[in-house]
């Protein structure tokens, strides 16, 4: 399970890197904010991958949980940063009436990642539970995170194209932005009350749990 977890963030590091290129790219060419800022939050999750990658490639021992908390700060970060990236986007958009503007490789470059992106984050999530190794979930929950904006990109490319609701974009994006920095202040700073509960509860990936995207609740599967 840790070589099929490394090898899924191998994948989203890579996936992620060139498509950051393609959007980047696609967004000056076509005068984008959204692309740009969507090639933006690609880098993010390298950075979030990454040092999990790291963390499951060395086998030092960790009996006191700090390289974990550590990892998890970071990440807790790049969801704050990310945060901020897609509330610039939205400000910039809405102050000049423009949203994702028209993009066929744009369109196929969200559909793409729309597509493949959610599996993966899924799949890692149940990983995670099953490792019990929560940087590994908190990286797929951004994963996740940027799968969403993949949609609403795709959401706003299209529409604009055919309809011209040029706001649509920005602000089905903006409707991530609480969760966002939920999950990027309880990376950062942990409940002390809640530690050693945390130390005690197995993540879980049942669906009463929503299959791994919140602490496990008394009706999962670890309390039968």
């Amino acid at each position: 399970m840790r070589r099929t977890a490394k090898s899924l963030l191998l994948f989203t590091i890579i996936y992620n890197v060139a498509e950051g290129v393609v959007a980047i790219w696609a967004g000056i060419a076509a005068g984008s904010i959204s692309l740009v800022a969507f090639g933006a939050d690609s880098y993010l999750e390298v950075a979030a991958a990454s040092v999990v990658y790291w963390r499951l490639s060395t086998n030092n021992p960790d009996p006191e949980g700090e390289t974990e908390e550590r990892i998890e700060r970071f990440i807790g970060w790049t969801f704050m940063a990310l945060a901020l990236v897609v509330i610039v986007q939205v400000v910039y958009s809405f102050a000049n009436s423009e949203g994702a503007s028209e993009s066929m490789i744009g369109i196929g470059l969200a559909i793409a990642s729309a597509t493949v992106m959610p599996a993966v984050a899924i799949w890692k999530l149940r990983l995670a539970a099953d490792l019990d190794i929560r940087s590994l979930a908190a990286e797929a929950k951004e994963t996740l995170a940027c799968s969403y904006l993949s949609i609403t990109l795709l959401i706003g490319l299209s529409f604009n194209a055919l309809l011209g609701w040029w706001w649509l974009d920005p602000l089905t994006a903006l409707l991530l932005v609480p969760w966002l920095i939920k999950e990027g202040l309880e990376g950062i700073r942990p409940d002390d009350d809640d530690e050693e509960e945390e130390v005690s509860i197995q993540l879980c990936s049942c669906r009463s749990c929503l299959f791994g995207l919140r602490r496990p609740r008394s009706t999962c599967r670890l309390a039968q």
